[in-house]
């Protein structure tokens, strides 16, 4: 249903004189409530609530399981080695600015902005964020050797998340 058949039918319902309609459909649950004519003027309270639909990925043999057997199968992510983490602590990390798709290259045929070993400078494009069909080249603040790049290609990254390790020396 689209607005203009919603408002239509809301005026249809406020003109019949019944004071309340309720519909529901797989999709949507649509309330209209109309005041008394004692009232001054005509007030008409819509309320249109989304009804969750059951997903066809959803099996019934999931829902199942006691709630003990899905804990024992979560898995914590391993630790990094202190040796590791001391040395990622020597480098700055270049971070994401906002919620979009990394792209190392500017072109599928082109070739990367930045590899490993690769020097940059201040304000030197390291790669590409997609965030609504808009391509948005990330500059890099500070000046250095890139030691690691920590996103694959085409995925999606998050505020703030870590894109790559740069050697400031």
């Amino acid at each position: 249903m689209d607005y203009k058949e919603l408002k239509d039918f809301i005026k249809s319902v406020a003109k019949s004189g019944v004071s309340e309609v309720e519909i529901k459909t797989d999709e949507m649950k649509l309330s209209v409530r109309v005041s008394p004519k004692g009232n001054s003027g005509t007030h008409t309270e819509t309320i249109i609530q989304q009804v969750p639909v059951q997903s066809p990925f959803a099996t019934g043999t999931m829902m199942q399981q006691p709630i003990q057997n899905l804990q024992t199968q979560v898995q914590t992510p391993a630790e990094k080695p202190e040796d590791t983490q001391s040395e990622d602590d020597k480098y700055i990390t270049v971070k994401s600015p906002m919620v979009g798709t990394f792209y190392r290259k500017p072109a599928p045929d082109k070739a990367p902005f930045v590899n490993v070993g690769d020097t940059i400078s201040e304000n030197s494009v390291v790669c590409i964020i997609e965030a609504m069909k808009l391509f948005n080249e990330i500059e890099a603040e500070v000046s250095g050797k890139i030691v690691k790049i920590l996103v694959d290609d085409a995925s999606p990254v998050e505020f703030e998340q870590a894109l790559f390790l740069v050697d400031p020396s």
